[in-house]
């Protein structure tokens, strides 16, 4: 199958809920334009917002938001701005990384590359990560203006709804009794 075909089966992007979450120990509502971005980019490509949290930079609080928005199946998507860095403050990064069930590498990957011809090598300094956790895609990103825009913009919301598809496929098979693996001892 190919990317046109896969892309074909995706939800239109109102069907896919999206949670917001900003870590930082130094913003507040007012001041949180990486997370304000986040929220203004996503409603206007026509996502559906279904919460938003701000914590602290803290790995034990932000592991216990994205947990409770799995289970409570409140979102397809969680986009988690700030904490990316390598400052000893930056907790996202190892938050995200120890829940995720799979990695979406190119997403770091790519988002570094874009990053590198706007910024040069300080490009290397940001650890984006991606992946999901049952089928809840996780997109973590820095916490500045640009580097939203530039993760936003360039790679997530164009492919999205094709991530959360994906995801709702792979479950799709379990759910109809064509995962086998129940069976086994």
């Amino acid at each position: 199958m190919g990317v046109e075909d896969h892309r074909s089966h995706a939800p239109a992007a109102a069907a896919v809920r999206v949670f917001i979450v900003t870590a930082s120990d130094s913003r507040t509502p007012e001041t949180n334009q990486g997370g304000q971005l986040v929220r203004e980019l996503a409603q206007a490509a026509g996502f559906s917002i279904t919460g938003e949290s701000l914590l602290p930079d803290d790995r034990d609080a932000i592991r216990e938001a994205l947990r409770g928005v799995v289970n409570q199946r409140a979102a397809d998507a969680i986009l988690l701005t700030g904490g990316t860095g390598l400052a000893e403050r930056d907790n996202t990064v190892e938050a995200v990384a120890s829940l995720l069930d799979k990695r979406i590498d190119g997403y770091g990957e790519l988002f570094r590359m874009l990053s590198f011809a706007e910024i040069g090598p300080a490009a290397m300094l940001s650890r984006a990560i991606a992946g999901s956790v049952g089928r809840v895609a996780i997109f973590a990103m820095p916490g500045s203006p640009a580097g939203v825009r530039l993760a936003m913009e360039r790679l997530i919301l164009p492919e999205l709804a094709h991530v959360v598809g994906e995801l709702s496929r792979r479950g799709g098979r379990a759910d109809h009794g064509q995962d086998h693996g129940h069976h086994r001892h």
